[in-house]
């Protein structure tokens, strides 16, 4: 009799652990979550975190209290969400680099980005544009080609930093035109942009958060943007692939994830806030004017996408032998 008695208790076990983690899911949230950025407050990723974490607050019904943890290329904070407790109440801003890249870029991190963070689902994207400083002579993708190919030695390019989306997008830029290039790397874009706006560097891919205002003031030329298809707000840029670099696309991308293990119906709830607030009017508007496109999808589509990311990247981080450690 006792095997059966054993049976029975390890099915009425786990029955009763599958009520419990309904219940729980029903009843989702019950208290403040957490938002981790991995960045500094006030940048780009912040404020879009900040955002939606209001506007998701409303609609889950409880408060969602952003954190920074910065440092390490995003590894810390994505560290610390990655180890945390999988119940919903710890959320992470992954971008480019957390999903994408630094699984390549680094030689060993404390947590898998493929196995130990679970998608939400994407948030938002920020188209590259080819910008140079307005003493460089080209006003378009031909001419630049051609003034990059009389630098000796190879034309200098900045970026926000080693290993970030502006220096992996000008890498296979430079590989697809032909060019040879140097990089100048910077501790983040503001200190980038400047020196490019200055002279000391002619070019860069800048996000368009960052460079806007300086095209709209004149104070960089835009030569192509990094998309498929022209972006709103900067309709007067042609895409690169339309000016005969056929195929080229790259740009800086955010999404929401999660602990692996994570309840699915507490990732669906979370999912659905966030595609809820991706399409109100008033986040559609401050998007617009950061120059930012909303991509709202399923967590089964931003795990397609950034396992299409990755293929990506780390095959120009390989070919290259980018490393950070």
């Amino acid at each position: 009799m006792r095997p059966f008695t054993t049976l029975i208790r390890q099915l009425l076990s786990v029955c009763l652990l599958a009520v419990a983690a309904t219940a729980s899911a029903q009843s989702y949230p019950a208290r403040t979550i957490e938002w981790v950025v991995p960045y500094p407050a006030g940048g780009g990723t912040d404020v879009v975190a900040r955002m939606l974490a209001d506007a998701m607050g409303k609609t889950l019904g409880q408060t969602i209290v952003v954190t920074n943890k910065p440092g390490a290329a995003t590894n810390i904070g994505a560290d610390y969400v990655a180890h945390a407790k999988a119940d919903g109440y710890t959320l992470l801003s992954a971008d480019t680099g957390t999903l994408a890249a630094n699984p390549a870029l680094y030689s060993k991190l404390n947590y898998s980005a493929e196995k130990d963070l679970a998608p939400v689902g994407l948030m938002a994207r920020f188209p590259l544009i080819l910008v140079v400083n307005t003493k460089v002579p080209a006003k378009n993708l031909k001419e630049f080609i051609a003034w990059a190919k009389t630098q000796s030695g190879g034309a200098n390019f900045a970026s926000p930093g080693s290993g970030s989306p502006h220096h992996l997008a000008t890498i296979l830029f430079g590989e697809q035109a032909g060019l040879k290039l140097m990089h100048i790397p910077y501790r983040g874009a503001a200190p980038a942009i400047q020196d490019v706006v200055s002279g000391q560097v002619p070019f860069m891919f800048v996000d368009t958060a960052s460079g806007s205002s300086f095209i709209a003031a004149g104070k960089l030329r835009a030569i192509g943007i990094a998309s498929a298809q022209r972006v709103k707000n900067f309709d007067s840029i042609p895409t690169l692939a339309e000016q005969g670099l056929k195929g080229f696309e790259a740009s800086a991308w955010q999404g929401l994830v999660v602990p692996t293990g994570t309840p699915p119906d507490v990732v669906a709830k979370l999912n659905k806030a966030l595609v809820q607030a991706l399409g109100t009017t008033e986040i559609k508007a401050r998007f617009q004017a950061l120059g930012l496109e909303a991509i709202p999808s399923t967590p089964t589509q931003m795990a397609g996408y950034t396992e299409s990311e990755r293929k990506k990247w780390g095959a120009v981080i390989h070919a290259n032998g980018i490393k950070l450690d």
